[in-house]
């Protein structure tokens, strides 16, 4: 059973900056793709960005394209989301997760259903 933390959320201005990390354990973390999430309240969790087992493929949605940055250390066992321009839209709890399945293309596209393991969630709080 994989285990997922996130780290390195908290309160920014609009226009600054964080990055947050994602470190795993309990399996063979390069085989997987990662991804990160949000939830603000009152909404359902969304797909923000995901990275493929190898780092060479990454993925956003539309909203944070050109601000946010996914990578990983596959030695550290840590995924990366640097935010910039951050908006107080997104405003949240970010949640990394790894993907069902070894290899392939399992949640590259932002299937939340593809996705197995959960970390617990870390706040960002972005003030306007």
């Amino acid at each position: 059973q994989v285990q997922l933390v996130e780290s390195g959320g908290g309160l920014v201005q609009a226009g600054g900056s964080l990055r947050l990390s994602c470190a795993t354990s309990g399996r063979t973390f390069s085989n997987y793709n990662v991804g990160w999430f949000r939830q603000a309240p009152g909404k359902e969790r969304e797909f923000v960005a995901a990275i493929n087992w190898t780092g060479a493929g990454v993925y956003y949605t539309d909203s944070v394209k050109g601000r946010f940055t996914i990578s990983r250390d596959n030695a550290k066992n840590t995924v990366y989301l640097q935010m910039s321009s951050l908006k107080s839209e997104d405003t949240a709890v970010y949640y990394c997760a790894t993907a069902r399945r070894a290899y392939g293309g399992y949640g590259l596209r932002g299937d939340v259903a593809q996705f197995g393991s959960w970390g617990q969630g870390t706040q960002v709080t972005v003030s306007s």
